[in-house]
């Protein structure tokens, strides 16, 4: 019973967090200076944000349980951008001081995402031809 209770946290942050990127996006899809997704940078850094605060309040208070971080950290800001997850992780590395596993996790991270974009990309046109 307790992992149904928690995957319906998760489950219902990431549906609020998934709503709001999507009202994100639709507020910011006019903006047109410098043609940027504005929708998808204002998530990343909110979520980035968002994610601090629940783990500095977590970390440093007992403010929050443990179904508040699975509905607001996992849920809601899963569902809001995965960059807060992914920066979260990385900031867990670097407060332990494990800076090889911070920069190995950065690097093949991002590069990683790169590539499997590419990838992706390459299957299709062969695929298409």
């Amino acid at each position: 019973m307790q992992t149904l209770l928690a995957l319906g946290f998760v489950g219902f942050g990431s549906m609020l967090g998934g709503l709001s990127r999507y009202g994100m996006t639709l507020a910011t899809q006019n903006l047109s200076v410098f043609s940027l997704p504005y929708g998808t940078l204002v998530s990343n850094l909110a979520g980035c944000l968002l994610i601090g605060l629940i783990a500095g309040i977590s970390g440093k208070t007992e403010l929050m349980s443990t179904e508040m971080r699975l509905l607001l950290a996992t849920g809601f800001c899963g569902g809001f951008t995965t960059m807060s997850s992914f920066i979260y992780e990385l900031g867990q590395f670097v407060q332990d001081k494990e800076y090889f596993f911070a920069s190995s996790y950065f690097v093949a991270t991002v590069a990683g995402a790169g590539i499997a974009f590419a990838v992706g990309l390459l299957i299709i046109e062969f695929a298409t031809r």
